[in-house]
């Protein structure tokens, strides 16, 4: 089932078929689970379908208003869950399997979500391409038999955006926000006030026209990526950025040559 078209055709079978049952949808706001919506208020049963979004430490605020916004455009009942990452002692000390035991530690909540709901099916946005990467919380997700149709069916995220953009979905270019934790190096205590800090500066540099930004953490210092083709613009406010970065606590900032990529604190572990 190589076609996207073909496969579009299966996602809204499957979706017209499980909404029968009731779905519950991890929401984030993001392309992946705003395409997952978006076919669920086409081919379901609005009443049957609610959209959770976690509010939660780790995740940009920019997240729920989005959300929200999407939920209320398209008559889908929106459900505001706060999960406080800090009274997870395991997930604090930022080991390896970190992504396993936030995934565990949030879904466990969708999926009583659901039941409250009277909804039988739990789904969210993990799509084909996520299989690339190290994503340990998908056992997480199929350990609590969440369903994640857009990997189900192969979609790639190029697939997805093309879609989201043919249906007219605000979101359809919207660059991916993971967690902060994905900012600082495995078995680095989580420091929730320089999360903050890391925040304020990626959208600093958004402020200037880049798409992506990342500023991993390295202790005092600030590796920044951002797209290799705007390595000149970066290096044209150079005195602005370096500024205002060291604004946020770090002693020295610098640019990574490779340029922004998912994952790059996972190099040791994809490697082997």
């Amino acid at each position: 089932m190589n076609d996207t078209f073909e496969k579009l055709d299966e996602l809204k079978k499957y979706m017209a078929k499980v909404s029968e049952k009731g779905i519950c949808l991890a929401f984030s706001g993001g392309v992946d689970s705003a395409l997952l919506l978006d076919i669920a208020s086409e081919m379901s049963d609005k009443n049957k379908t609610v959209a959770v979004t976690f509010v939660t430490r780790l995740h940009p605020k920019a997240d729920v208003l989005i959300a929200k916004k999407l939920c209320d455009e398209r008559n889908i009942k929106h459900i505001i869950i706060e999960v406080d990452e800090s009274e997870n002692i395991e997930l604090i000390n930022n080991p390896v399997n970190r992504c396993y035991i936030c995934k565990k530690h949030i879904f466990e909540k969708l999926v009583d979500c659901a039941k409250n709901n009277g909804l039988e099916v739990c789904m969210e946005g993990t799509n084909y391409d996520d299989l690339n990467f190290y994503r340990p919380g998908i056992k997480a997700i199929r350990e609590l038999s969440v369903e994640s149709p857009l990997m189900q069916f192969g979609f790639t995220k190029t697939e997805i955006r093309k879609i989201a953009r043919d249906r007219g979905i605000s979101v359809s270019e919207r660059p991916s926000a993971p967690c902060l934790a994905t900012r600082i190096p495995y078995n680095t205590k989580m420091d929730f006030e320089l999360f903050e800090k890391i925040e304020e500066g990626e959208n600093i540099i958004k402020s200037l026209g880049f798409q992506n930004v990342r500023i991993r953490a390295h202790g005092n210092i600030a590796r920044i990526e951002v797209d290799k083709k705007d390595f000149l613009k970066f290096v044209e406010n150079t005195d602005f950025i370096t500024r205002e970065i060291k604004k946020k606590g770090f002693d020295y900032v610098t640019l990574d040559m490779e340029g922004f990529r998912s994952g790059s604190m996972d190099i040791k572990i994809s490697r082997g």
